[in-house]
């Protein structure tokens, strides 16, 4: 892909912005602009990422294995984000995490050492990034407490609401998500059984709360959601 074209990704990649021409030249030079197709890895357990990634479009699943060797889903991330960053912390804080298109991805790819030096020479950056890592280790605590304290119902109505804050689009009155997830991988993340997931999701639509289809999830009544989620 062309350099212009990277460079004009990165320019609008919300991490750099008020970034100088100098630096963001920089940018542009350290990094590459790959695709990945619908469901291949981005990184494994056993091969953990020495690199930081930008999403500039699609979705990445980011899990992890339990001891047992169970998935589990962290997060679903959306165009915007940053993932791999925790490798910033040391190997071992990603060690068992794995990293998965969820369908079309385009992602700029940065060697970790050379972010490091980057986030050295602009404070700025620095602090935004040790933002997203504190806002995105919260994030997990969140869930854990979630499963540990609230019932399956109140957890499928929190994830819900989540997906609408972090992903969803306003078209008039409703809120569009574009589907990327299994109900098998819902459950994963809200500590669910699959057909609790689909039982909920349809009392939910037949209530007149959520819409859906293979490929979309419409919230009609967010504030209700976020209350049952309570």
């Amino acid at each position: 892909m062309a350099e212009r074209t990277r460079f004009w990704y990165l320019k609008h990649f919300n991490l750099f912005e008020g970034m100088d021409e100098k630096a963001m030249d920089s940018v542009g030079r350290l990094s590459s602009m790959n695709s990945v197709k619908p469901h291949q890895p981005i990184y494994f357990p056993d091969e953990p990422s020495h690199a930081i990634f930008f999403l500039k479009e699609g979705h990445v699943k980011i899990s992890r294995l339990t001891s047992e060797g169970n998935e589990m889903i962290l997060d679903v991330i959306g165009p915007g984000e940053v993932f791999g960053e925790l490798s910033l912390l040391g190997d071992e804080e990603q060690s068992n995490e794995i990293a998965q298109a969820l369908d079309n991805v385009l992602i700029c790819t940065m060697r970790r050492e050379d972010f490091e030096s980057l986030l050295k020479m602009n404070p700025e950056l620095n602090f935004q990034v040790t933002k997203r890592i504190g806002l995105r280790l919260k994030k997990i605590e969140e869930r854990v407490t979630d499963l540990l304290f609230k019932d399956v119902r109140k957890r499928i109505a929190n994830f819900l609401v989540n997906l609408a804050e972090e992903l969803g689009k306003v078209k008039g009155e409703v809120i569009i998500v574009k589907l990327h997830l299994s109900h098998q991988e819902i459950g994963l993340l809200t500590g669910s059984a699959r057909q609790t997931v689909t039982t909920t999701l349809n009392e939910f639509r037949s209530s007149g709360l959520i819409d859906f289809s293979s490929r979309d999830l419409t919230i009609k009544d967010l504030e209700k959601l976020r209350r049952l989620s309570k």
